[in-house]
């Protein structure tokens, strides 16, 4: 099998969709499924910020500063978690995919734990590696997974309803993570919140089913059926980099979490020394905002995407793109507020349309790619995006707050934000790009842009 060609558009599935696809339509076992995996995504995003969110006190207690913590939010995270995720989306994609997944649940939850226990920096640094080396194999099989329970036409809001696990994660780890810290101390919440991961992964194990690869996805009646076929490595890796239209949406959706990540990797530190929030406050407040602004914001983008990709494919770049230029003036506005409930009313609008654009991200991944090429694809994705995003932004603002805090040590990471807003332009720019390569690649095609 040729498995460089790209896959059917949605708008051509969708066409070609007979009796036998809607009867494979989502049931109550999909509901199921898709509910347990994004309760596992909500963990792995909870264990991944946790270190943010109790930033203050960790800083307190081991005595770090903005740059170690930007490093250990950021890139020791990163390289780890994209970098294990590729051959662990290969396995994936060979072998069984909810063993793979409930694994690497099991892993970071113990790896969290362990951070609880840290007693300096580097057993912290450790520990938040070998995080990141569990939530590795977290996301790219359950992409797959809600791929091959969700026909197409309905998994911008499958997937859109599982993105809202960071949101979800974000929510209760400043609500619950820091309500524990605040009544014990932040190791309390590390071990709590890991013991959860834990049963979880147990609970996957024995009760989520693996689908059938490509059950799902409408085939051309004029072609016999063929053998399945297993992703081979290097051809999806050369698949994925030589298509234009993966590339850029990898790098805009990069671009876009470079400047997301920094925001929630330091809001509550922000909040917290120069906004002067007490860690109670942000416990009820940032964790309500957070959990409805980015939760509504998921959903609608899938939403959206499903709706407007009907008529024209562009839709995966322009959603995203006008949801960034309405959302950065109100950044600048949190970052300028004097006080912090003036800043939080500002953050509302940041918070809803920053993450338009991952919904939409992972659609047209998992649209544009072949069945048996979709985790590593995924995984594939997750390494651009989280490389750049996760990587070097947080990675990035820390340096850049330590640089000011020198000259400026009572608003360092105000200025700091500041320099962020150009981001958020590179990353339009970005996505106009996509669509114009969208456009090419339908014309080139022979058909036009749908």
């Amino acid at each position: 099998m040729d498995t460089t060609r790209p896959a059917p558009s949605p708008s051509a599935t969708a066409a070609a969709s007979g009796p036998a696809a809607q009867a494979a339509g989502p049931g109550g076992r999909a509901r199921w499924v898709l509910g347990v995996l994004s309760f596992v995504y909500v963990l792995n995003f909870l264990d991944r910020q946790l270190i943010s969110i109790l930033a203050k006190p960790i800083q307190d207690d081991l005595h770090i500063s903005d740059g170690q913590l930007g490093l250990i939010t950021g890139l020791y995270f990163a390289l780890f978690y994209t970098l294990i995720a590729i051959p662990v989306g290969w396995l994936a994609d060979k072998t069984n995919r909810v063993r793979v997944l409930s694994f690497a649940c099991f892993l970071w939850s113990a790896a969290t734990i362990a951070c609880g226990l840290a007693k300096s920096y580097p057993q912290l640094v450790i520990a938040r590696m070998t995080v990141g080396i569990g939530e590795a194999g977290g996301v790219p099989p359950s992409y797959a997974i809600i791929s091959d329970y969700f026909p197409s036409g309905t998994r911008g809001r499958a997937l859109g309803l599982f993105n809202m696990g960071p949101p979800i994660g974000m929510a209760l780890g400043v609500a619950f993570g820091a309500s524990i810290a605040a009544a014990y101390s932040w190791r309390d919440a590390f071990i709590a919140v890991g013991a959860i991961g834990v049963v979880t992964a147990i609970i996957v194990f024995f009760f989520v089913r693996e689908p059938e690869r490509g059950r799902l996805d409408v085939k051309d009646p004029s072609t016999p059926d063929a053998a399945p076929v297993s992703a081979e490595f290097w051809p999806t890796c050369k698949m994925f980099f030589t298509r234009p239209v993966l590339l850029l949406i990898a790098l805009a959706g990069g671009a876009t979490q470079f400047v997301t990540y920094a925001i929630i990797n330091f809001t509550t530190l922000f909040l917290m020394r120069e906004k002067g929030m007490t860690l109670g406050e942000v416990a009820l407040y940032y964790s309500i905002l957070v959990g409805v602004c980015v939760s509504i914001g998921m959903y609608v983008s899938g939403l959206l995407v499903d709706w407007l990709a009907k008529r024209s494919k562009t839709a995966y770049a322009y959603v995203p793109a006008i949801a960034l230029v309405i959302a950065a003036p109100f950044f600048a506005g949190f970052v300028w507020a004097p006080t912090w409930s003036l800043a939080m009313v500002f953050l509302a609008v940041p918070t809803f349309f920053n993450y338009f654009y991952l919904s939409p991200t992972v659609a047209f991944v998992q649209e544009e790619v072949l069945p048996h090429q979709r985790v590593l694809s995924g995984a594939l994705l997750l390494l651009v995006m989280n490389l750049i995003g996760l990587g070097f932004g947080p990675t990035y603002l820390g340096a850049v707050s330590d640089l000011f805090r020198e000259s400026n040590p009572e608003n360092s990471l105000q200025l700091a934000f500041y320099t962020l807003i150009p981001f958020y332009f590179l990353a339009v720019a970005l996505f106009i790009a996509l669509a114009r390569a969208i456009r090419r690649e339908a014309v080139q095609a022979g058909g036009r842009d749908q």
